[in-house]
């Protein structure tokens, strides 16, 4: 447990947002894609192998990556996305064509222990989908033309996690997150529950049976990628 915690505050510490990956194989354009969110996406950076890195390279074009480890919304100083901490301060306006994000599970999990969250989930995203810091940060992104993938959260099916009790409130975000994606077709929800298919198999993620291991974080590109240029 120890040694899982040291390497939590050390991912926490270093793996800081903010670079554009570059594949070697590129197209020669300017950055058009954006990534934003927490640790689900910022995982394997130091081991070159984060999302937005294997999703570079799988488009052959460049991917700036916001996301930063812990990283959540601010959903109790204003109550608005733009101006607030957190997730939704991570997108910078640009000439985007897509932004790629995630978040909500920091909240649920170290705000409320993902039990009697019903607040917390109504802040982050509102029962329809409509209201809350997840669509107000999407409506951002949207404004300024890009369109926008949401993913979700991996699970793990068959075998002992320190978030499995999150499993739950995570589908209930899951389903708050279609609702607003199935309202605009600029939006796209991106599933990650069924990821890992095969009860037991521990391959999809990192040592601490929460965040994705370079297989997982290959997968969750590769879905990207499907999404991008089907």
């Amino acid at each position: 447990m120890m040694r899982i915690l040291a390497l939590l505050t050390l991912a926490l510490l270093i793996s800081c947002g903010g670079r554009t990956y570059q594949p070697e194989a590129t197209t020669g354009n300017a950055p058009r894609i954006l990534m934003m969110g927490d640790s689900l996406l910022a995982w394997n950076r130091l081991r070159g192998g984060s999302v937005a890195r294997a999703l570079a390279t799988r488009l052959g074009e460049p991917v700036t990556d916001k996301s930063i480890s812990g990283a959540t919304y601010a959903t109790r100083e204003t109550g608005d996305a733009e101006k607030s901490g957190g997730i939704g301060s991570q997108y910078k306006p640009g000439s985007w064509d897509w932004v790629v994000m995630n978040g909500g599970g920091n909240n649920l999990l170290f705000g409320c222990g993902c039990a009697g969250c019903a607040d917390e989930l109504n802040r982050l995203i509102s029962a329809d989908g409509r209201a809350g810091v997840i669509p107000q940060t999407v409506a951002r992104a949207r404004r300024g033309g890009a369109q926008v993938i949401y993913t979700g959260y991996l699970r793990s099916p068959g075998f002992t996690s320190p978030v499995e009790h999150c499993g739950p409130i995570g589908d209930q975000l899951d389903q708050r997150l279609a609702l607003m994606a199935a309202r605009d077709s600029g939006v796209h929800f991106l599933r990650l529950a069924d990821l890992v298919r095969r009860p037991g198999d521990t391959t999809y993620h990192f040592i601490d049976g929460v965040h994705p291991s370079l297989k997982g974080s290959a997968a969750i590109a590769d879905r990207l990628a499907a999404i991008i240029q089907p």
